[in-house]
């Protein structure tokens, strides 16, 4: 049987120093877990086929479909501050591209499929948690409608792979705009390759921002691009409570998409300072620190195009430092309109910010859970406060609060009733919440078990309605239950 994937492969056609081929490792007895059927439809490929025991061959990277040209990708990056000079894909590899049912170019990529020369030591391979974490955030993520790669598959290995003790291995296939990062920028001006920068900025504007292609500066156009998707992303991340917890520039995709779910998490009580991530010792990347770090991230962007910006360093840095002085003000202007919307005002008037703020300050001495005080915000404004309330230790807070917020709600024009059901829509009832994602990998990991993981992704893939029959998922964690730590995947 041939199962064909209609590859294309352009970046395997840039220099050879952008790349590494390297064919990914069989592994003994692939089995699929989990074939996401609409995207497998919407990259046009068969997911019948897929389904097959051949499929899952492809899946795990133990055979090779037709025209794949598989390549680990070189980077670099700076990992929490600190330059490493040569990072690259160590498990992951990238067997081509497709053009999808919308005319977008697709990477296809398996993680965890083996080693490769940027392995660093490391056996290439993934545990099945990573893998299911991945697999549930990411396409969390999508149906949030928020940026995001994708994941195509899971399949376990039937082999262990060794991390603090066996665990079971998986392969995560994953599907992106592309893999190209900050960090692929900066593995070519670290090492002084002009020409390797121009030419991967080049491919970057062909690819994702081709309406640039004859800006009078491409090169600077192509910065002001990333920072304004950046801006936006990281904007909607906060509106839904997300810390990705390792914003390295390795982990920054040029495209704007989210990239990289390690020890990823969602808020539950909103704190601003919140860190869930084991190796973020210093709260590097805690949730309110999110926007600063994105544009430390598209600093070192910019640092890398100045050979292409002008002749003059100098004048170089001060053409840099005007796009990025735009960052702040397309966060804050995304931020403010996502919050403006998730308290139902439609229009915006002085003192909106100052009053939402005191919301999240309220929310914050009161140990308020993020999703579900905004979800219930919906029925408060029609005077039907309890659940809100109880979001609260003391719900004397939130009166106080929101007999302010009453009274500039009657400046708007809107009827209760679609005022509700514009917060519903942006206000998810249910996110992928920490104690649940870790009860699913348990189940997986110590009994074979999928039911938590397929019921999840059910309820995931509707996150703005109620499904009363999937309520329990939108609590959130008893006592016992908080999780206080995620871990890389790695």
């Amino acid at each position: 049987m041939t199962i064909h994937f209609p590859f294309q492969n352009t970046y395997s056609a840039l220099p050879a120093n952008f790349f590494a081929r390297v064919a990914p490792t069989p592994v003994a007895a692939p089995r699929l877990i989990k074939l996401n059927r609409p995207l497998a439809v919407q990259l046009g490929l068969d997911p019948d086929l897929l389904s097959t025991p051949e499929g899952a061959e492809i899946l795990a990277g133990k055979r090779l479909p037709d025209g794949a040209d598989p390549i680990a990708m070189a980077y670099a990056g700076h990992q929490f501050g600190h330059f490493v000079p040569q990072l690259g894909d160590g498990r992951a590899i990238l067997l081509g591209e497709v053009i999808d049912k919308e005319g977008v170019r697709r990477d296809i990529q398996l993680k965890g499929s083996g080693p490769t020369p940027f392995s660093r030591r490391g056996d290439g391979r993934a545990a099945l948690g990573p893998v299911l974490r991945e697999y549930i955030v990411s396409e969390a993520m999508f149906a949030l409608g928020i940026p995001t790669t994708r994941s195509l598959a899971a399949v376990v290995t039937g082999e262990p792979v060794m991390r603090e003790t066996a665990l079971p291995g998986a392969v995560l296939t994953r599907v992106a705009a592309s893999h190209i990062r900050v960090g692929t920028f900066q593995f070519f001006a670290a090492r002084g390759d002009t020409e390797g920068v121009r030419a991967l900025a080049d491919h970057v504007i062909a690819r994702h921002y081709p309406e640039l292609k004859n800006a009078a500066q491409p090169y600077h156009a192509l910065l002001a691009g990333v920072v304004a998707r950046q801006a936006a992303l990281v904007a909607r991340w906060l509106l839904v409570g997300f810390i990705h917890g390792v914003m390295n520039t390795d982990n920054t995709s040029i495209s704007g998409e989210t990239i990289d779910y390690g020890p990823c998490a969602f808020l539950d009580a909103y704190n601003p300072a919140q860190v869930f991530s084991s190796i973020d010792e210093m709260g590097r990347y805690a949730y309110a620190n999110q926007p600063r770090i994105a544009l430390w991230n598209l600093t070192r962007l910019a640092e890398c195009l100045l050979p292409l910006f002008a002749d003059e360093q100098e004048k170089a840095i001060e053409e840099a430092q005007v796009i990025l002085g735009e960052f702040p003000e397309k966060f804050t202007a995304a931020y403010n309109t996502g919050l403006r919307a998730k308290v139902g005002l439609f229009t915006a008037r002085d003192g909106d910010e100052a009053l939402i703020q005191d919301l999240l300050d309220a929310m914050a001495k009161n140990a308020a859970d993020f999703t579900l005080t905004f979800r219930h915000l919906g029925e408060a404004a029609s005077d039907d406060a309890a659940d809100v309330r109880a979001q609260f230790t003391d719900p004397a807070a939130f009166d106080e609060w929101a007999a302010r917020w009453r009274a500039r709600l009657a400046l708007e024009p809107q009827a209760p009733a679609e005022r509700k059901d514009a917060m519903q829509a942006v206000n998810p009832a249910f996110i992928p919440r920490n104690h649940r994602i870790e009860a699913v990998i348990a189940a997986a990991v110590n009994s074979d078990d999928y039911a938590p993981f397929e019921e999840l992704l059910t309820v995931l893939a509707k996150p703005y309605e109620d499904q009363p029959q999937f309520a329990a998922y939108a609590e959130p964690p008893l006592p016992e239950q908080r999780v206080t730590q995620t871990f890389c995947g790695t």
